[in-house]
């Protein structure tokens, strides 16, 4: 990848990092940008972008106490859009040579194809904020400090309990440099830092096998791995989930109030209500809340936001993979749909303002509208109340796999750690228990919203059309009047 730089390059500052570093690394000019829009314009678009990408990357692996897996390595590519009414031609490539980008450049004016526009002069570069600032070291790999972060995991989940009887623990983490030119003028660059810690343990009683998991993460480097996220808590979790399902009792089955613990349950509302909020599926008329904007889909005690712009959290975004700035987007308020989160192409057609949204998994995937960091505001219910008040139910405090249709909202999830509420108390933990609803329809039962507010670890992955992007959830403590409980007991 060693192109020499051109003779003309745009002015840089001494803070101007992020640019300067695919001007300096690949020679890219200002003038080679514009040509590249000139080209994917040449044979029709209304609009074209370009997305230049360099990720340095880092993981490693034990299990029982040896190093199964480590690997580090550099992927670097531009993207190519063209939008021309609804149809989108894209094209990448892993040669940021002149020729090689303008060739992309022409391949994507062919697939989206129409009446030619004229060339691009000149770009606004974009300011936005610095929610995770970066060393001016970048990427600092020491391997041995972050072997012993799992390693120390590894010790601490072992010493938990005697019934632990295997375990297994990852870090990785990753420095991505963006560049985003637009046929608009737009001109924005990021380097965005993303660590993430995993345990994962198993636990033996006789017959019985049980799992537990726990991670922890965010915007930033091997510093964050400290206090509530560091290597001992994470595992001590998995641990604890671990034992506490070996005398756990059978889920109760039927319909009956629910109460979701803070936090990491969040993920249902991503998946049951987030999804179904992203303007593509709108647009296309094939998600449960089309056409609802501005009428009641929830309990009055519901209000939903998706919020790219809290520093350091794991889905947050100085600016979004279109070169936009991410914002606070209010989804439902109060129980009212307000809106949809939008890119620049759902914007464009359905002429809704852009919510900074637009995402992608690398230089190689289109964009589209998806989540960052989507939660419920707290209200004003005390979490021991809300306990207080269930005479028969479940207490939902984490949650495993689950899926949704977004056609209709339905939705399945499995908890990975839930309890009894039995005249108001907590009483014995439960496995093996499924919550069944429909996502729009689960929200109008919400009866009370507590004031404890929690966000996740830092661990969640997004997935969508094939492409994964890290976000963040999290949800106060919640009281459901009726949702359905799948378990083996009656």
């Amino acid at each position: 990848m060693g192109i020499a730089p051109q003779a003309s390059t745009p002015p840089l500052t001494e803070t101007d990092n992020h640019r300067r570093y695919f001007f300096e690394k690949f020679g890219l000019t200002e003038r080679l940008l514009e040509r590249c829009l000139g080209e994917a314009l040449s044979a029709g678009g209304e609009f074209a972008d370009l997305y230049f990408e360099s990720v340095t990357a880092t993981s490693l692996g034990i299990e029982e106490q040896i190093v199964k897996s480590a690997s580090t390595g550099t992927s670097v590519g531009c993207g190519i859009r063209v939008i021309a009414g609804e149809r989108t031609g894209y094209a990448y490539t892993d040669n940021l040579s002149q020729e090689r980008l303008l060739h992309a450049a022409r391949t994507a004016a062919m697939i989206a194809s129409g009446p030619a526009k004229q060339p691009v002069v000149g770009f606004e570069d974009a300011r936005s904020t610095d929610l995770y600032p970066v060393p001016l070291g970048g990427f600092d790999l020491d391997l041995a400090a972050r072997l012993e972060l799992i390693q120390r995991a590894d010790r601490a989940a072992r010493s938990f309990d005697p019934r632990i009887v295997q375990v297994r623990a990852s870090f990785a983490e990753e420095l991505r440099r963006i560049l985003v030119v637009g046929s608009d003028g737009a001109f924005a660059s990021d380097t965005q830092p993303l660590a993430r810690l995993n345990v994962f343990v198993i636990a033996r009683d006789g017959t019985i096998t049980t799992r537990g998991s726990a991670g922890g993460g965010g915007r930033a480097g091997v510093e964050q791995f400290t206090g509530g996220k560091s290597p001992e808590h994470l595992a001590c979790e998995a641990a604890r989930g671990a034992v506490l399902q070996l005398g756990a009792r059978p889920a109760p089955a039927g319909e009956m109030e629910v109460v979701l613990g803070p936090g990491w349950p969040g993920i249902l509302l991503h998946e049951a209500v987030g999804h179904g909020l992203e303007a593509d599926f709108n647009r296309k008329g094939t998600s449960a809340f089309s056409g609802l904007i501005g009428q009641r889909v929830a309990s009055s005690k519901v209000t939903v936001v998706d919020n790219g712009t809290m520093a350091g959290r794991r889905g947050s975004l100085n600016v979004d993979d279109e070169g936009s700035a991410t914002q606070e987007t209010v989804l439902i308020e109060n129980g009212i749909l307000k809106g949809y989160l939008t890119d620049k192409l759902s914007a464009r057609l359905t002429g809704a303002a852009n919510t900074g949204s637009g995402r992608r998994e690398s230089y190689q995937c289109i964009p589209m509208p998806r989540m960052t960091n989507t939660y419920m505001l707290a209200g004003e219910d005390d979490p021991e109340d809300i306990l207080r008040s269930v005479r028969r139910g479940l207490y939902a405090v984490n949650f495993g796999g689950g899926q949704v249709d977004i056609t209709n909202g339905k939705f399945v999830f499995s908890a990975s750690e839930a309890y009894l509420i039995e005249d108001g108390r907590i009483t014995a933990p439960v496995r093996d228990a499924t919550l069944i609803g429909n996502g729009p329809e689960a929200l109008r039962y919400v009866s009370m919203v507590g004031h404890d507010l929690r966000l996740d670890e830092g661990i969640g992955t997004c997935g969508k059309a094939g492409q994964s992007v890290p976000v963040g959830v999290g949800m106060p403590t919640i009281k459901l009047d009726r949702m359905t409980v799948g378990g083996t007991a009656g």
